[in-house]
């Protein structure tokens, strides 16, 4: 079964879960869209939350044959792949004293459960970008981001040279943005399908932006909160914003040893087509994705403990070509 946090929404009677599922959603286009996959049991204490799944990392061709001969053999290939579950979240606390003072809207138990859902859907972002597993002794923590998976792979496109689509390069040449165009088609080709969403942060956004409006090809709509959803051709422009406690983006803008030399401004952008056979995520069999835990001032003692937690879960990438990513394209 495969459920998304709207779903999640309406199973839940909490007025208070509800506005904390809408807060993970309204503020992030990919929590709002990607799939969960609920199928991992939580048995033996927490100590099997494995999830196991095999990758296309490679397809097979096909094509004419002559009579009296066989067909050439080819294979397609697999690779086993297993991602660990775990729970990511905050918890803050409050004074008695503070926690209902001024509006319900604006109070301090308010304000602190509204900054740490932001802090952990964007620790969630950077970890799809980022994320590494780790193998400790007793066991495995966080699962590999798209940077990981992605090195290396077919889909992994311009690693080791540097585009330049700043404003100075494109400018007014048709030519130059033209060509921009051009490769941003063929990077959007490597895919197995169209992608559902680019991610990128705000400069590398409006990259596409700028080559989508050119192309005639920019659009813009409302999602389910009324906030503005661009697209280059019917493909979300998702900006993932900055890491969690940080201003860095989450993907990030630096300077990279490219084209013999020293080049700054560089980033990447990723292309991703969701669904159970592409990216998903992964979650526990009935559990609640998203919960949250409110100060209880009811029994003694003057600070009171309160935490916001989603999962536990992780993504996974069934086939190598549901991702992409275009690297090193100079946008300052």
């Amino acid at each position: 079964m495969a459920i998304t946090l709207a779903d999640a929404r309406l199973n839940t009677l909490d007025d208070i879960e509800m506005q904390v599922i809408d807060e993970f959603r309204k503020s992030s286009w990919l929590l709002d869209n990607l799939t969960f996959d609920d199928c991992v049991s939580p048995a033996g204490g927490g100590a099997t939350l494995t999830y196991g799944y095999t990758r296309l990392v490679t397809e097979r061709g096909a094509g004419f044959r002559k009579f009296n001969e066989e067909y050439p053999k080819e294979q397609a290939k697999r690779q086993r792949y297993t991602v660990d579950l775990g729970p990511l979240g905050g918890a803050f606390e409050v004074d008695r004293v503070l926690a209902t003072l001024g509006p319900a809207a604006t109070n301090e138990t308010t304000f602190q459960m509204t900054q740490t859902i932001k802090s952990a859907r964007a620790f969630f972002s950077d970890q799809v970008i980022n994320g590494e597993r780790v193998t400790t002794p007793n066991e495995e923590e966080g699962f590999d981001g798209l940077d990981v998976a992605l090195a290396g792979s077919t889909t992994e496109m311009n690693a080791g040279s540097s585009l330049d689509w700043t404003g100075a390069a494109l400018g007014d040449d048709r030519g130059a943005a033209n060509d921009a165009l051009d490769v941003l088609d063929e990077f959007l080709s490597l895919l197995d399908g169209t992608p559902a969403a680019l991610l990128g942060n705000k400069k590398t956004i409006a990259r596409v932006r700028s080559l989508a409006r050119r192309a005639g090809y920019y659009d813009r709509t409302q999602d389910a909160f009324g906030q503005n959803v661009e697209s280059y051709n019917g493909i979300a422009l998702v900006d993932l914003g900055a890491k969690a406690g940080s201003e860095a983006p989450v993907i990030p803008v630096e300077a990279r040893e490219l084209d013999g030399g020293s080049v700054t401004g560089v980033s990447d952008l990723y292309a991703v087509r969701l669904g159970l056979d592409g990216f998903h995520g992964v979650s526990t069999v009935g559990g609640q994705l998203v919960r949250q835990w409110l100060p209880d001032f009811s029994t003694a003692g003057a600070v009171k403990t309160g935490e916001v937690e989603m999962g536990p879960v992780a993504v996974a990438l069934k086939a190598t070509k549901a991702a992409a990513v275009l690297r090193n394209i100079k946008v300052q």
